[in-house]
């Protein structure tokens, strides 16, 4: 598969001591950049109001609504692990040699529609899982896959989710921002591929398969943008102040004799 790479490093919040006893574990809301810290895209979209489809959908789980975020919370990393690992060549089974499985089945199942669009539009990958920032907006966020499909620079998120959220198509407004400012190219076309979609089959007009579809923007990258910087604003006046929590620990330890 031919890759074409653009990759630039830019630093996570993670330090490790000299001696390698004592290490900083890194705070997924926040990027650092020439020693400051900018608050992650999603954390920022965490302050748009959810809608009526999450409250009614509270109001249905009640108690068991927080146990169901954090499950599907769960499955969307391991799809994510899963894909990034099928992208660097990796050959990945759901079974292993004593038949036990490797993966959930509705995992495994979310995977498979990735495959399926991968193998049906064969891009040409660029990178995935690639940290971008916006000295513009100072924000920073990490999206899943820049590839060419037919000759057109996409970048794409995956979502596992029950449902499409306005957010998801600021997200990846503001990602092609971010991609614009740190490699000087645009972004051609931006969409989510939602692995949890009710199409039937596939389509002649978009891509889309059974249970899988290409959800692209509704609004303009400048609209998309205008509503990121409100969203924003309500982000700026409930942190004054940003920072992470960072976690430290020793790692090493032994009985004192």
């Amino acid at each position: 598969m031919k890759k074409k790479v653009i990759k630039t490093t830019y630093d996570r919040i993670l330090e490790i001591s000299e001696d390698s006893l004592q290490i900083t574990l890194p705070d997924s809301r926040y990027y650092k950049r020439h020693g400051k810290f900018y608050p992650s895209i999603t954390y920022i979209l965490g302050c748009y109001p959810k809608g009526k489809h999450f409250e009614d959908w509270l109001k249905k789980h009640g108690y068991t609504a927080d146990y169901l975020v954090r499950k599907a919370a769960d499955e969307g990393t391991q799809v994510h692990d899963m894909a990034e690992r099928y992208l660097d060549g990796e050959k990945l089974k759901f079974m292993d040699e004593r038949y036990n499985f490797n993966y959930p089945i509705d995992v495994w199942r979310m995977f498979l529609k990735f495959v399926e669009f991968w193998e049906r539009y064969k891009p040409t990958l660029i990178d995935r899982e690639l940290h971008l920032f916006s000295d513009i907006y100072e924000v920073a966020g990490t999206c899943d896959l820049i590839c060419e499909i037919d000759g057109v620079l996409w970048l794409i998120d995956f979502k596992t989710s029950n449902y499409i959220s306005n957010t998801f198509e600021l997200q990846t407004s503001m990602y092609s921002q971010c991609f614009e400012e740190c490699y000087g190219k645009k972004i051609e076309k931006t969409g989510v591929l939602w692995l949890k979609s009710n199409k039937r089959k596939s389509s002649t007009t978009k891509m889309q398969g059974k249970g899988w579809e290409m959800i692209e923007p509704t609004r303009s990258l400048e609209e998309n943008l205008s509503i990121f910087e409100c969203v924003k604003t309500i982000f700026d006046l409930e942190n004054p102040k940003p920072s992470p929590n960072l976690i430290e620990f020793r790692t090493e330890a032994q009985i004192s004799k």
